[in-house]
């Protein structure tokens, strides 16, 4: 057992506790060390993606206690390949947050960062129900600070619902795992997994309701239908780098469901063996397409930004309901280009309001504005990148699902729903790009507002990012596909969690 593992944990906790004392020096140091500790988080994360696709998946038993006894952490390939993203997504948002200075408007806004990361690496490593609640609750106290730091009415109001949907949601998850420990007798994913394989038909009952309980909470994480009232407002009105660092929040819903119900009600589970895809699967259709029509009708480019993110999260919830390795590789390729572009695409829209002055982020026709032809051109990749057309990544993780969803029964809801909603939204941003870069205002004043091109910087950084995952297709694909492999693979999963007790 060596410590890689446990290190995404530890950096972001203690480095939480490091900048908190760190404050009684100056503000400057606080933002040194907060970027050290990402870049380190960054390494970190490499080294453990290439010590798992050498060595296989790492468990981590804490205290040396076996599992399913202890608390047990779980590198795998998926595991891995998430904690780097996140690492990655927050290096751009923390330079966005800097340069822009959004972190000098309040105290404590590294601290609450790094126990933001601390919360999302451990959600993503945890190989256990009960701790998993944990994690969410860390991740979402961090949360609910970051969401309302700095001032307006908006901000409160809506980050007071997501606050309290939240406390619903976690009461909701409570409920859910004081159910299955009471039914099962463990609360070890892989000891549930193989204790739900032999599950009296007495119990079935009782354990698929707590388990479509659990898919509710992780749906309510992931903004599933109709859980996703929340996310419109609380993300177009929070910061940009808090929203672009949150771009990562729905996808651990989004892995919660393939880790718990992929693995406890997978292939091994017998009469319960993936009874919850049905339901995931019709209600990615119907978030998708709200999600579109809430694209088509957005007043501002935040809210239409937001909307994005959403569609994002239904599509992801339609690959894991087709159920087909494909489908699922395709969905692991979606999920980076669609955090690293809807991080990115909130930061743009951030730089836009500023640029717009009184018009802030309105989708309505302005005079010209400072630096008009290079905005309009950033606003164009993103549109491209987040719609998912050639050339840009959103393109390959589309066309892997659509691939996976050839081998389902459902095959035409899929395709329709995809494809139609993707014109759409095409259309959506394409109207959104004609009124307020092409159809100015001729006759009337040029704004002057104008920023540095430095605060352009994270921006180019996450679109470069989608078009390196352009360049490496292959070998990222051919990872995804290693993945998806695995998360079928349950049996072996299970082998090497309890293997010490096997």
């Amino acid at each position: 057992m060596t410590h890689i593992e446990i290190l995404p944990i530890l950096l972001p906790l203690f480095g939480a506790i490091a900048i908190l004392f760190a404050k009684l020096l100056n503000h400057k140091t606080q933002q040194l060390l907060s970027i050290l500790l990402v870049f380190l988080l960054i390494l970190v994360n490499i080294i453990a993606l290439s010590d798992v696709k050498n060595s296989g998946t790492l468990v981590y038993q804490l205290g040396n206690w076996p599992a399913p006894f202890g608390i047990t952490l779980v590198l795998d390939k998926l595991s891995a390949l998430l904690v780097l993203l996140t690492s990655v997504l927050a290096l751009g948002s923390l330079w966005y947050a800097i340069a822009r200075g959004v972190d000098g408007k309040g105290i404590h806004f590294h601290v609450l960062f790094q126990l933001q990361l601390f919360g999302l690496n451990g959600a993503f490593l945890t190989g256990d129900v009960f701790n998993l609640f944990v994690f969410f609750e860390v991740l979402l106290l961090a949360s609910y600070a970051l969401l309302l730091y700095g001032n307006g009415d908006q901000r409160v109001k809506f980050g007071m619902h997501y606050v309290v949907i939240n406390l619903i949601g976690s009461t909701l998850f409570l409920f859910a795992v004081g159910t299955l420990y009471g039914v099962i007798g463990t609360l070890n994913i892989a000891d549930m997994a193989l204790k739900i394989a032999n599950l009296s038909p007495d119990n079935q009952g009782v354990v698929a309701a707590a388990g479509l309980m659990l898919l509710f909470v992780f749906g309510l994480k992931a903004a599933m239908f109709p859980l996703y009232f929340w996310l419109p407002g609380a993300y177009s009105n929070t910061s940009a780098p808090v929203a672009a660092l949150f771009a990562i929040m729905t996808k651990v819903g989004i892995y919660a469901i393939i880790r718990v119900h992929g693995t406890i009600f997978g292939p091994e589970a017998g009469e319960l063996s993936f009874y919850h895809l049905p339901w995931v699967l019709g209600l990615g259709v119907i978030t998708l397409v709200l999600g579109t029509i809430g694209v088509m009708s957005a007043s501002r480019l935040k809210e239409q930004v937001a909307y994005l993110i959403l569609t994002s999260v239904a599509t992801l919830l339609i690959a894991i309901g087709v159920n087909s390795q494909t489908a699922l590789s395709g969905a692991f390729y979606y999920t980076i280009h669609s955090t690293l572009i809807g991080a990115g695409f909130f930061l743009y829209a951030d730089i836009f309001e500023l640029l717009r002055g009184e018009y802030k982020d309105n989708l309505v026709r302005t005079p010209s504005f400072k630096n008009i032809i290079l905005s309009g051109s950033l606003f164009f990749a993103f549109a491209i990148a987040i719609a998912g057309m050639p050339p840009l990544s959103g393109f390959f993780g589309k066309m892997m699902i659509l691939s996976g969803a050839l081998e389902s029964s459902l095959t035409w809801l899929v395709y329709s729903a995809v494809l139609i909603t993707s014109l759409g939204i095409i259309v959506a941003l394409t109207r959104t790009g004609s009124r307020v870069f092409y159809h100015v205002l001729p006759d009337a004043k040029p704004l002057q507002e104008s920023i540095s091109w430095r605060d352009y910087l994270p921006v180019f950084y996450f679109l470069f990012l989608s078009v390196l995952m352009v360049i490496l297709a292959n070998p990222l694909s051919q990872y995804t596909n290693q993945c998806a492999a695995l998360i079928y693979d349950v049996g072996n999963y299970i082998s090497e969690v309890l293997q010490e007790v096997n």
